[in-house]
């Protein structure tokens, strides 16, 4: 494990190939950013909980512990931001990263230049002020979504939410009601030009509805608009209909 220092904040960076590992912080850092790296799925852990990362760039293939696990463990403890590295292209590796509590990914290979525009994108899309029209609070039956704190609350219960899930979120519950298409809500929650399958908005509706729901199975707040999409509630006690 090596660190850098920076002004941006830390990126972590898991990747067991130590010269990929190289070339991604020498570009971060000709950005101002600080680089840890870890090669490894346990230095990676080590890592995440001594540095405080403001990022993380995770490859799937890993020693000891693989990437699919350092990701859920991460994500358990923590909402930062996290880009996969995968060599394969396939949907269900993509949808199963998203699932886990990833951002985004990237397949090999890849472009450091290219990923470094990533991570800039998903930073600035995590950390972008509420609207100064945004309401105060928008709220249902207890969950509470906080546009100026960019804090989520169920019964007073502070929800971690990944900055895919807070956004998609925030678009339901700013229009109660609102029949929205997958489409639509891929807008909401990839603004620069990313490419990517409809698929992910039901992958992070179910992460959505494990947290905020009573009974995921049973959903009150985000329901489902069959063939077209999704919209929230807009009537206190609401349930979807099996």
């Amino acid at each position: 494990m090596s660190q850098s220092i920076g002004d941006k904040g830390t990126v972590l960076i898991v990747e067991d190939d130590r010269n990929t590992a190289a070339l991604v912080a020498t570009y971060l850092e000709q950005e101002g950013f600080a680089t840890v790296l870890a090669h490894d799925g346990e230095l990676a852990l080590r890592a995440a909980g001594e540095s405080n990362p403001v990022f993380v760039i995770l490859d799937v293939m890993l020693p000891k512990v693989d990437g699919w696990d350092v990701c859920r463990t991460l994500r358990k403890a923590s909402d930062v931001p996290i880009l996969m590295l995968t060599a394969r292209e396939e949907e269900v590796d993509r949808v199963a990263g998203l699932a886990m509590g990833a951002d985004d990914y990237v397949v090999k290979p890849f472009s450091p230049r290219e990923l470094v525009e990533r991570v800039k994108a998903i930073l600035r899309r995590s950390s972008s002020p509420a609207s100064p029209q945004s309401p105060a609070v928008l709220s249902l039956d207890g969950l509470e979504l906080n546009p100026e704190k960019h804090r989520v609350t169920r019964d007073g219960r502070a929800i971690s939410l990944t900055s895919s899930e807070y956004k998609l979120l925030f678009a339901l519950m700013s229009s109660p009601g609102r029949a929205f298409s997958r489409d639509e809500l891929l807008n909401h929650v990839y603004r620069h030009g990313e490419v990517v399958i409809d698929r992910v908005i039901d992958v992070h509706i179910g992460k959505l509805r494990q947290k905020i729901e009573d009974d995921p199975s049973r959903p009150r707040f985000i329901l489902t608009v069959r063939g077209h999409g999704y919209r929230f509630s807009d009537e206190s006690g609401a349930q979807e209909e099996g």
